[in-house]
């Protein structure tokens, strides 16, 4: 038999999750099925067949209400601007090796495929000049298009991210004007918001400053192409559904795992 076999993929997963919340207050504890939203977000990265999985948490009820459920959770500062400070400083306080992997899984996506988060690891395990890696799925809908809440993400032929954006990017120069929008198929994409890094890369980008275009889109990860750093776009045609940020939001969460 030919060929060199793979190492098995290693990784961590570190579920940021605060409990102050502006449109869903306390929703990582609010209850899904008799239990709290945590705990299936738990579930999801425990199946993903990461070495560990870790709740980094500044509240002490969620860190109650992880333990209860069977969780492993690591306190950290309330000051934090981002999950992704949060999950930084877990990987330092671990001292884990800059070149473990880690996948930062929001504490608000209890839908989220386990199998996802494997891929994302994977894309970065796979590419060793790549500084993180995320993942997309192609928009079938001019709406979902133009909706700004919906990221969207173009890459290059190599397969890294080039820009992502509120707004409906590419645009259609021929044939699509603003009161008929066309959607370019095969070129829309919406990016999901999972990613990957190794540990090294992720304490430097935790400390970068934000960057001009971060600011004026609200998206962290344009603070990483800002200051020059490769993300690895991964694709499927599975994702997630909807994450819970609003009372609609956790109603059709409940239904959908009833379904299950």
């Amino acid at each position: 038999m030919n060929g060199v076999m793979k190492p098995p993929l290693k990784f961590k997963v570190v579920i940021p999750a605060r409990l102050g919340s502006t449109r869903l207050p306390g929703k990582v504890l609010r209850a899904l099925h008799g239990r709290p939203v945590i705990a299936h977000v738990w579930d999801a990265a425990r199946a993903s067949g990461a070495e560990q999985v870790l709740i980094a948490t500044d509240d002490e009820k969620v860190a109650a209400a992880a333990r209860e459920f069977g969780g492993e959770v690591r306190m950290t500062s309330s000051s934090h601007n981002s999950g992704t400070d949060r999950v930084n400083e877990v990987a330092r306080m671990e001292g884990w090796a800059d070149d473990v992997i880690v996948v930062n899984l929001q504490g608000d996506e209890p839908l989220m495929p386990p199998a996802l988060l494997r891929q994302a690891a994977a894309l970065l395990a796979e590419d060793p000049i790549a500084d993180l890696a995320t993942l997309a799925h192609p928009l079938h809908s001019v709406e979902e298009f133009l909706n700004p809440n919906v990221v969207k993400v173009v890459g290059d032929r190599r397969g890294y991210a080039l820009y992502f954006s509120r707004a409906p990017i590419p645009w259609k120069r021929d044939g699509a004007t603003r009161d008929k929008p066309l959607l370019p198929e095969g070129l829309a994409f919406r990016h999901i918001g999972l990613y990957a890094y190794r540990t090294g890369r992720l304490a430097e980008f935790s400390a970068l400053p934000p960057a001009p275009l971060e600011d004026c889109e609200a998206l962290e990860q344009l603070r990483a192409l800002a200051n020059g750093l490769r993300i690895k776009l991964g694709f499927t045609d599975n994702p997630p559904p909807r994450g819970v940020d609003t009372e609609e939001d956790l109603a059709f969460v409940s239904a959908a795992l009833s379904r299950r």
